[in-house]
């Protein structure tokens, strides 16, 4: 098992962690208990992941925390018009 494969793997359980709560504030068109502060720390926090790993050329990294950022943008725009 390489390095790169835990990367993925752990890549790819943290970024569809996030999958439910789109699914069910798309569903329910709620979101009166995710915070907006919170979502937008996240989305920064995902940009300067994918600069780092953009930098350092982690290839596993910049795909999941790209894709995690595209649903963290999901959801805040549900916020936004779910309010």
């Amino acid at each position: 098992m390489t390095v790169e494969i835990l990367g993925f793997l752990g890549g790819a359980l943290v970024t569809t962690s996030l999958l439910p709560q789109v699914i069910k504030s798309f569903r329910t068109k709620s979101t009166k208990d995710i915070s907006i502060a919170y979502t937008l720390i996240l989305m920064i926090g995902l940009a300067l992941w994918i600069s780092y790993a953009i930098l350092n050329n982690i290839v596993p990294l910049f795909i999941f925390a790209s894709i995690e950022l595209l649903i963290t943008i999901s959801l805040f725009i549900l916020k936004l018009i779910y309010k």
